[in-house]
């Protein structure tokens, strides 16, 4: 419990200097992750109508209500497991292959591939399990952000 603990710490520490990082250049990268990722079926507002969400058998929740349906708390560890492909959603395709493909999977192996602003902004000795982890971490970040009081 206490490993696990340190891991999230870590993980956290990590985000919020990647966050200021980003701050400082007045760059969301956490929206901008959540454009590129996630807007095609969650809209660009998050409010579940983006272009392809019409085409979906099940429709694209609506991301701006997850705090409101679970009593005014944020389900930080619920949205990670899901953005991470940990906790299964059907619409988000089989666990090995969710929608967005390997773009937030940890592997090292080809075909994953990580974008290289990303090595330069946090320097070339961190692992792409690092990456993928702070990549999630931005976008819960944003998400938290866009909660319906």
């Amino acid at each position: 419990m206490i490993r696990c603990g340190a891991k999230w710490l870590i993980i956290a520490n990590l985000t919020a200097g990647f966050a200021a990082a980003a701050q400082a250049e007045d760059f969301d990268i956490g929206k901008w992750e959540f454009q590129s990722s996630c807007a095609s079926c969650h809209g660009t507002d998050g409010k579940g109508k983006g272009p392809v969400a019409e085409q979906l058998k099940v429709p694209p929740p609506d991301l701006t209500m997850l705090a409101k349906k679970n009593n005014g708390v944020f389900p930080t560890n619920d949205v990670y497991q899901t953005i991470s492909g940990l906790q299964r959603m059907a619409a988000h395709g089989s666990h090995e292959m969710p929608i967005w493909g390997f773009r937030f999977n940890p592997m090292v192996n080809p075909p994953h591939n990580v974008d290289p602003a990303y090595w330069k902004m946090l320097g070339p000795e961190q692992s792409p399990e690092v990456v993928v982890r702070t990549r999630i971490l931005a976008v819960i970040d944003y998400l938290n952000g866009i909660q319906q009081k």
